[in-house]
């Protein structure tokens, strides 16, 4: 069977890995085509290579040499370029042409630039292309993108970074972390408008500018001012400017759906899927990841697209016929220095007593602190966690397993309030999930660190934790420590 994958961001790497996982005996042949020429790499740690904590080996989800030895025929910088569905091949850029009985979609997306006059070296247009942004402009999207900031951050004194969404915070945070004057310019009132209600927003604000990053929201970029070498400004909307020597773009993402949607594929927000996750125009082809729409929702975060993997790979190989994709409860995490925020399911919900909605609430603007956690039906139908997330895990293991909410609901925002005993392992039970990204249970990391792990490298390797946001990294750090120092009886207490 010939299984082509287009596309080897996370989405399609974790297929290929997941295909090859159920299939030892290589009954698919598989080829990949990969428009960057970068191997694949954890594109959510993006923001610790800008902010200078890791670089491009410590991102790469794919041991070097790994797809020869998986029997993996790999193009990078081969992008496909055309789909013929009739005669099932793809072509790509390098000229080649490739034919296949099942195809899998993973494009991903692509940075959406807004209509900003002077954005480009020429025209600017509506839509430039990447390659035609004037020098010290430059988006926030891939690792090559990564590599163009940090070399304008060497010179550039003064930033300014257009979208207060998740990539954008993450961008200003990692460049006031090189020590450069940054403001963030925001066209809604207050930041991540789509995870965090107004309170939130205005707390979130507050923590950024003590670490040194301004906010603009209620406005946005409309011209870029300078000489064809530099730029020096930037107009804003409410026609004020700001002096700045480098402008980074996140206004936020679009499905790279062009070559689906010249293939005759069904396209709405992104290419339509079925719960198999084949697209319903054509059983043959697959789509997942960003470029993906399920039920009419296209995720934006790794742990649905790799959901998706996993149940594509069930599928192509045979190995549950069944598998089947429902859907995936989104948690996100803000991933900047200094700052610790999570957010799932619904924030902007008030209090009813009519039907049955309960609102808890914190917030401590002076300490940096925000917490919310909406109950509905005795359970946990959303939250924000800012500043002090201790409760983070739990407070996520009930909203992603629909479980009841405590009765000690003040517990949802400031845990359990009694003191702990030492070893809190032994109270987790063995079914928590640890990292929400990769589906890892505290009884598979134990069961790792009991059949020799002593690192949190080692359980990485073995079940993948700490591989996606990174978030889990502690909890993982802790289970690890205390079982590989615990005496064998103790281990057993955890085990039981």
């Amino acid at each position: 069977m010939r299984l082509v994958v287009i596309g080897y961001g996370m989405a399609g790497s974790r297929l290929v890995e997941e295909v090859r996982a159920r299939d030892p005996h290589r009954q698919h042949a598989i080829t990949v085509l990969g428009a960057e020429r970068h191997a694949a790499y954890n594109r959510v740690l993006l923001s610790d290579v800008l902010a200078g904590r890791s670089d491009a080996d410590d991102i790469a989800l794919i041991p070097p040499g790994w797809p020869e030895e998986a029997g993996v025929d790999l193009r990078l910088g081969a992008a496909a370029t055309a789909v013929d569905r009739a005669a099932r091949v793809v072509r790509a850029t390098d000229g080649t042409e490739h034919h296949y009985d099942t195809l899998v979609l993973a494009t991903g997306s692509q940075a959406w630039l807004p209509p900003v006059a002077g954005l480009t070296v020429d025209t600017g247009a509506d839509r430039p292309d990447s390659g035609a942004l004037r020098p010290g402009v430059t988006v926030f999207r891939t690792l090559t993108d990564c590599h163009s900031i940090v070399a304008a951050a060497r010179t550039a004194r003064r930033a300014v970074v257009l979208g207060g969404g998740l990539l954008g915070l993450e961008a200003a945070r990692g460049l006031a972390g090189r020590g450069l004057d940054v403001t963030v310019v925001h066209h809604a009132g207050h930041l991540m408008e789509r995870q965090l209600d107004p309170g939130a927003g205005a707390v979130l604000r507050r923590t950024l500018r003590g670490l040194g990053v301004e906010v603009r929201t209620d406005t946005t970029v409309t011209g870029v001012l300078g000489t064809a070498e530099r730029i020096e400004a930037v107009l804003l909307a409410d026609g004020s400017w700001i002096d700045a020597d480098l402008l980074v773009v996140a206004c936020g993402v679009r499905p790279d759906v062009e070559l689906a949607h010249a293939a005759g594929l069904r396209v709405e927000d992104g290419v339509v899927v079925d719960d198999t996750l084949r697209t319903v125009t054509d059983q043959r082809v697959y789509a997942i990841g960003e470029c993906a729409q399920h039920d009419g929702q296209v995720y934006g975060l790794v742990a649905p697209a790799w959901d998706q993997a996993r149940v594509a790979a069930d599928r192509i190989t045979g190995a549950n016929p069944a598998a089947t994709y429902t859907g995936s409860r989104v948690v996100t995490r803000l991933k900047a220095a200094g700052v610790d925020l999570a957010a799932m399911g619904e924030t902007d919900t008030l209090a009813d007593q009519d039907t049955g909605t309960e609102v808890l609430h914190f917030s401590d603007p002076a300490r940096g602190t925000y917490k919310k956690v909406v109950i509905r039906d005795g359970k946990v139908a959303g939250a924000i966690l800012l500043g002090q997330i201790d409760t983070v895990g739990t407070v996520t293991q009930l909203f992603d397993r629909g479980a009841p909410a405590p009765s000690d609901r003040l517990a949802l925002l400031f845990g359990d309030r009694a003191p702990m005993p030492a070893e809190t392992p032994a109270l987790m039970p063995d079914r928590a999930t640890v990292c929400q990204c990769n589906g890892v249970t505290k009884g598979a990391i134990t069961a790792c660190v009991l059949a020799g792990a002593r690192s949190v490298a080692d359980v990485a390797a073995a079940t993948r934790a700490t591989t996606g946001c990174g978030s889990c990294r502690e909890t993982v750090a802790g289970i690890t420590a205390w079982l590989a120092e615990a005496e064998p009886d103790q281990r057993q207490e955890v085990t039981a």
